[in-house]
């Protein structure tokens, strides 16, 4: 048998070893899944050569634009957003044209919290995730680097 080699073992990222960048992405006219697929990798960490899944070694993501979002087919009105109070009859649902009407950032957000782990660290993970449904954003003093996507049909 051979002995293992220092040099082939895997590498771990731990916790705070990192520095996790803030980055800007803007959502006018890219597709709602393809960014939201982009933003949830960048959370992970998945973009970085040292990504560790049980770790949190991603960025923050501020996405701005979220109400110029484009959607492809009819799902603006099909697509349906639905909660539950808990109560009998609580039952409410808007659809995707209503709530880019009422709340965008909850559209992105939403994507993006299915595409995270359901677990502690997904949780801990969206929490660095902050929308806006405008150009401005609150988070100038952390410097964020503007991210470009190669997706999406300008509108």
């Amino acid at each position: 048998m051979k002995a293992i080699n220092d040099n082939q073992r895997t590498y771990m990222a731990k916790p705070g070893e990192h520095d996790r960048p803030w980055v800007v992405i803007d959502a006018a006219g890219k597709t709602l899944g393809r960014l939201a697929t982009e933003v949830a990798d960048r959370l992970r960490g998945k973009h970085n050569p040292y990504f560790t899944p049980h770790v949190d070694t991603g960025e923050f993501v501020v996405v701005v634009n979220a109400s110029r979002i484009h959607v492809t087919g009819k799902k603006r009105s099909d697509k349906l957003y639905r909660r539950h109070s808990g109560y009998p009859g609580g039952l409410k649902s808007e659809t995707l044209a209503q709530l880019l009407a009422r709340k965008p950032e909850e559209v992105v957000r939403h994507a993006v919290k299915g595409m995270l782990p359901k677990n502690r660290l997904g949780r801990k993970q969206l929490r660095k995730l902050k929308v806006y449904a405008g150009p401005d954003h609150v988070h100038q003093a952390q410097k964020p680097q503007p991210i470009e996507l190669r997706f999406g049909k300008e509108r």
